[in-house]
């Protein structure tokens, strides 16, 4: 991991703690409140998010061999089954020093912190909180995005579009403006639908 690297993983964890922390603020029925994710209510989404502290690697390929080796439906068995474990337990995991080192292969660092700010959005948006993800966090996440990650990994479509965050500095593209909250441009560049914000699919 080089310098870049390490300094975007550092940012992982107080992200991560940052969302348990604004969860835990909350009553104990937020943990049932739907969230952005189709069908997740909000501890689904955090049991997905902290599948790494409970699965080392042997435990994970014995599971993703359980399911043919299809990563949707291993996302969707582990959110549904570790989403009834005690919802302290799960922010727990997602507090651990597990989390805040952990990196998706092939993702590194960048794709830590995009997991951990995106799903974090599906979270806070939902149930009507604030953002809590840093600044930093959150353009290195739209950087991220608007740099090819969108088309690549979502199928969003960003060409000719002026991409504009109102709440921070942060610009990206050309063409017709689209101007939007950082955390509403995060989301619909991972195709979540937002209100007022247009982006096309591939």
């Amino acid at each position: 991991m080089n310098v870049v690297d390490n300094e975007v993983q550092e940012l992982v964890g107080p992200q991560l703690r940052a969302l348990a922390d604004a969860v835990a603020g909350q009553p104990v029925s937020i943990a049932d409140a739907p969230s952005l994710c189709e069908g997740w209510a909000v501890r689904h989404v955090i049991a997905h998010m902290t599948m790494a502290a409970r699965y080392d690697g042997p435990s994970f390929m014995a599971e993703l061999a359980a399911v043919g080796h299809d990563f949707g439906a291993l996302s969707e068995k582990v959110a549904r089954r570790d989403g009834e474990l005690p919802f302290d337990l799960l922010l727990a995991d997602l507090r651990g020093d597990t989390m805040a080192r952990w990196a998706p292969p092939g993702g590194g660092a960048a794709g830590a912190l995009s997991h951990a700010v995106i799903h974090g959005l599906d979270i806070t948006y939902a149930v009507g909180l604030p953002r809590t993800a840093d600044d930093r966090a959150t353009r290195i996440v739209l950087d991220s995005l608007a740099e090819g990650g969108a088309s690549r990994h979502f199928g969003v479509d960003t060409a000719g579009r002026l991409l504009r965050a109102t709440d921070l500095d942060w610009e990206a593209g050309h063409g017709t403006p689209v101007a939007a909250s950082a955390g509403d441009l995060i989301l619909a560049l991972a195709a979540r639908p937002r209100p007022g914000v247009e982006l096309p699919m591939r």
